[in-house]
């Protein structure tokens, strides 16, 4: 089984190229939807991060703004809340993995927006990158409901620069030219996987 990692920065792409590999058949573990969900009612994350956070959780549910107001600018707190969410999230990514074994599929996306900054490259055999030209992300991004060039600024600040992640790649899929065309790079890709990953 060959384990992509998907990454890229915010607003370069990477969510289409996610739902891209999904269209395809390739399993796709989506790093920010478990932590969404570990933070939703219920979620393994909720207890913790109210104990470490006062009022950061209200009936029983994550509010991810008052969250993010605690951790924006602040390492240590943006460390302790990693310290929480980080295993519980390494923890649902081989419950994946294990299903996907013995689903004996050949090629398995792990969606990990921060996959070089958390030394994530080394739980993959390749990495996809997912590129676009500066201009195009802060376009995209800030069409986004509530967000500000400060924030922007600050979400950038946490992330590698755009030119060392294609550096690193194994593969880069452009997708500052047109989604048919990032499509089509994502479908040639998994074709020539498909055509090398033994089943085991």
């Amino acid at each position: 089984m060959i384990v992509l990692g998907l990454t890229g920065g915010i607003g370069m792409g990477k969510s289409t190229a996610s739902a891209t590999f999904r269209r395809l058949g390739v399993p796709v573990f989506d790093a920010d939807a478990a932590v969404h969900a570990l933070q939703a009612p219920g979620g393994r994350a909720v207890g913790p991060i109210g104990a470490a956070f006062p009022g950061a959780v209200t009936q029983g549910r994550v509010n991810r703004e008052v969250l993010r107001r605690a951790v924006l600018g602040n390492d240590a707190a943006l460390k302790r809340l990693e310290s929480i969410v980080h295993p519980l999230v390494r923890d649902e990514e081989r419950r994946f993995l294990a299903a996907a074994r013995r689903a004996r599929r050949r090629i398995v996306v792990l969606d990990v927006p921060l996959l070089f900054e958390t030394g994530g490259e080394k739980r993959v055999d390749q990495v996809v990158v997912v590129s676009a030209p500066p201009a195009v992300q802060r376009v995209r991004v800030l069409q986004r409901g509530g967000m500000t060039e400060e924030r922007l600024a600050a979400i950038r600040a946490r992330q590698m620069p755009d030119r060392e992640k294609r550096r690193r790649a194994d593969h880069v899929v452009q997708a500052g030219i047109s989604r048919y065309f990032a499509q089509a790079a994502i479908r040639r890709l998994v074709l020539r996987l498909r055509g090398a990953a033994p089943i085991r």
